[in-house]
C-alpha cells in the first residue's frame, strides 16, 4: 500500500546451508532409517540461526521424530520464498505415525502431532489477548494417498482441541473439537514435455484454520476461535483452493506459476474477516545437474473487513546447488 518505512530492509541477501544425513538398514521388521537435516542461515547482519528441520528414525511403517505434517499434500510449484503461498506448508513438525502401504502405490497414514498448528482464542469480554491454555491433546491426522506413474492425490483430515484458558474473572475454560479436511492432486504432463506437472488442492477448516494457510497460524488476530458475551466458545472457518504449473521450455530453463484464494470468517465481530489472493511466478536454469539459478516475483492482496487492504510484492533471485 505504500512504500517501505525508512527503518526497514527493503533488500536481504541470504546464505543458507543444508545439511542432510542419511542411514538405511534392511531388517526382518521392514526399512530401519534415521534422517537429520539442518539449515543454517543468516540474513544481512543478523546472527546466524540453526534449524532442525528434519529429524527422524523410521522402522517399517512407524516413523518417529520431526518430519512434514501427514496432513500435508501441495505447498505451491514455486518456492515462495517471502510470502506465503497461502497452502499450509509447515515445514515439519514433532509426530509419532504409521503408514500402511496396499501395493499398486495406495497406502494410508495415521499420525498424532504436537498441535502447535495454531491462531489465537479471542474473549468478547477482554479482547486482544490469546487465551489458548497448554497442548493437552496432540492433533490427529490421517490420510489416504495413491502414488502411481500418472502423478499422486490425497485426501487428508485433521483433529484440533480448541483448548480455552481459564481467565480469572471473565470467560474461559471451555474447549472444542476443531477439524480440517482436504484433498489435492498432482499430474504429471510428458505429453507436454518431460518434467512437467500441475497440481490442484482445496481445505476447509472450522477452529484450525492454521490447516487451510500457514500465514494465519501463531499470527496476531487471527483466531481459531472466541469466547462471545455469553461466554460460549464459537468456532472460525476459513476454506482455500490454489494450483500451479511447472512447464519445461528446454531440458534446462523451466517457468512456474502458483496462485491460491484463502477466506475466512472469524468467530468474533471484533477481528476482520481475511480474503488472501497469492500469485507467484519464476524462471529457473539449470546449467548442469544439481544447480538452480532463478527469478522469482511474488505477490499478495489481502482485502480486510473494515480495515485497510494491504498489497505485498517481492523479487527473488536464487542460486542453489544440491548435492
Amino acid at each position: 500500500s505504500a512504500w517501505d518505512s525508512r527503518l526497514d530492509d527493503s533488500t536481504t541477501f541470504r546464505a543458507r546451508g543444508y545439511m542432510n544425513f542419511d542411514t538405511r538398514t534392511n531388517t526382518e521388521y521392514g526399512l530401519l532409517r534415521t534422517f537429520v537435516s539442518v539449515w543454517v542461515t543468516a540474513d544481512n547482519s543478523n546472527a546466524e540461526t540453526v534449524t532442525l528441520d528434519e529429524a527422524f528414525v523410521q522402522l517399517g511403517g512407524f516413523v518417529a521424530g520431526r518430519t512434514a505434517t501427514y496432513f500435508q499434500f501441495y505447498t505451491g510449484n514455486n518456492w515462495g520464498a517471502v510470502l506465503d503461498q497461502g497452502f499450509a506448508d509447515y515445514g515439519e513438525t514433532n509426530l509419532f505415525a504409521y503408514t500402511a502401504q496396499f501395493g499398486n502405490g495406495f497406502s494410508a497414514s495415521v499420525s498424532a502431532e504436537v498441535a502447535n498448528k495454531r491462531a489465537e482464542i479471542w474473549d468478547a469480554a477482554a479482547p486482544g489477548f490469546n487465551y489458548y491454555g497448554g497442548n493437552k491433546i496432540p492433533d490427529f491426522v490421517a490420510n489416504l494417498r495413491v502414488d502411481q506413474g500418472w502423478g499422486s492425490a490425497q485426501i487428508m483430515g485433521a483433529l484440533h482441541h480448541v483448548y480455552g484458558a481459564h481467565v480469572p474473572g471473565t470467560y474461559g475454560g471451555e474447549s472444542k473439537l476443531g477439524w480440517a479436511i482436504g484433498a489435492g492432486a498432482t499430474f504429471n504432463l510428458p505429453m507436454i514435455a518431460p518434467g512437467d506437472n500441475i497440481s490442484l488442492q482445496a481445505t476447509y477448516s472450522q477452529g484450525a484454520i492454521g490447516y487451510v494457510s500457514s500465514a494465519w497460524d501463531g499470527t496476531a488476530n487471527f483466531a481459531d476461535a472466541a469466547y462471545n458475551a455469553a461466554g460460549k466458545l464459537k468456532l472460525s472457518t476459513a476454506w482455500g483452493i490454489g494450483g500451479g504449473f511447472t512447464h519445461f521450455w528446454t531440458p534446462a530453463v523451466s517457468t512456474s506459476i502458483t496462485a491460491s484464494y484463502n477466506h475466512l470468517d472469524q468467530a468474533t465481530a471484533a477481528l476482520a474477516d481475511i480474503r488472501d489472493i497469492n500469485v507467484q511466478g519464476n524462471v529457473v536454469w539449470r546449467p548442469v545437474s544439481g544447480l538452480q539459478v532463478g527469478a522469482e516475483l511474488e505477490y499478495r492482496h489481502r482485502d480486510r473487513d473494515f480495515l485497510a487492504n494491504s498489497d505485498d510484492l517481492v523479487g527473488v533471485f536464487r542460486v542453489q546447488r544440491t548435492f
